[in-house]
């Protein structure tokens, strides 16, 4: 039974159902075999992310909660049950039609909607958003990149921050919010992070120029304004936001919402204020874009905890008591 295990199914974390942690149960799934046009990876690490805590409860935006329900199944998950936003390992082997990758690579990526990277093994497209792993990082820091790096620079190239910009970042002590603060200092903005007292020395270390402790003080009572906002939490309404917002500035927003224009009563159109939401995009050359900024030492992966793959409950429970310290890592091979 051992040999058929190892040779032809493999461990993986399987979402039984919505609902709480307890709903990831590990059992052993079929190996995947590539088709022509994707790569096998030995899949090193992974992540548990708020993401993957919301889409396990199905707590899904309105506008996308058919397609998504359509996309992973009616009544339970079906056709997508195992969650995993990115991934770090080496490729095990490459379909006929692949020319970018061959046996041996290191890489790391987003498997996107698609999921499915709490695995031992996982089949990805070519053209997936999937590249090789930065050298000076191992598995776990690179497979901590690619949603909360993405998304950030995402956002913040919507925002088009640049050099001598105020940016408030809220919720900066996260997987999405470390790379805010890093991509923006990059980018040469003056950043003020906004989290808790735990994770405000954390900020401090990777660059922010202020910090505000949210459970102290509320950053809507203070006097500075600011050319840019992100708000990586997305909770509450925007009023207070807008408030503390300079004129023209932009409200960067993680929440899956529409652009939309805001404007204070007797405001012209030339003091309008901006509200940029969320949308996907997760590419290679985005990825590629933060390879080369990790490769020389401008932003970092911050991890908080290492869980195994046989603990992923425990992983989930903590990720959501919204404590974490950038990222948590889920530890599939140890190196």
């Amino acid at each position: 039974m051992s040999q058929i295990v190892n040779n032809k199914l493999m461990k993986a974390v399987v979402w039984t159902k919505y609902g709480p942690p307890e709903v990831l149960v590990l059992k052993y799934v079929p190996k995947p075999t590539p088709k022509n046009n994707e790569v096998l990876i030995k899949v090193h690490a992974t992540t548990a992310t708020a993401g993957d805590c919301e889409v396990r409860r199905f707590e899904i935006p309105r506008k996308y909660w058919l397609f998504a329900r359509i996309m992973w199944g009616l009544r339970k998950p079906k056709r997508v049950n195992i969650l995993g936003m990115e991934l770090a390992g080496v490729v095990e082997s490459v379909g006929r039609d692949i020319t970018r990758f061959k046996k041996g690579d290191q890489v790391f990526g987003s498997t996107d909607i698609n999921l499915g990277a709490y695995v031992e093994y996982k089949c990805l497209p070519e053209d997936a958003c999937l590249t090789k792993k930065p050298t000076n990082m191992t598995y776990e820091e690179a497979a901590a990149v690619p949603r909360g790096g993405l998304e950030s620079l995402h956002l913040l190239r919507q925002g088009n921050v640049s050099s001598g910009q105020d940016i408030l970042i809220i919720g900066a002590g996260g997987s999405i919010g470390t790379y805010g603060v890093q991509l923006a200092k990059h980018f040469g903005a003056e950043v003020t992070a906004v989290d808790s007292t735990k994770k405000l020395d954390m900020l401090r270390s990777i660059g922010a120029d202020k910090v505000i402790d949210y459970t102290k003080e509320d950053f809507t009572k203070r006097e500075e304004r600011y050319d840019v906002i992100f708000d990586v939490v997305s909770r509450g309404p925007f009023t207070g936001h807008i408030t503390v917002l300079k004129e023209k500035g932009i409200l960067l927003t993680a929440n899956a919402m529409k652009s939309r224009i805001i404007r204070e009563p007797g405001k012209s159109k030339a003091d309008s204020r901006r509200i940029i939401g969320w949308s996907p995009s997760y590419n290679t050359e985005g990825l590629n874009y933060l390879k080369e900024l990790i490769e020389v030492g401008k932003i970092k992966a911050v991890i908080d905890r290492r869980f195994p793959l046989e603990k992923i409950v425990e992983a989930h429970r903590y990720v959501e008591t919204g404590r974490k310290k950038g990222n948590v890592i889920i530890t599939v091979v140890k190196d």
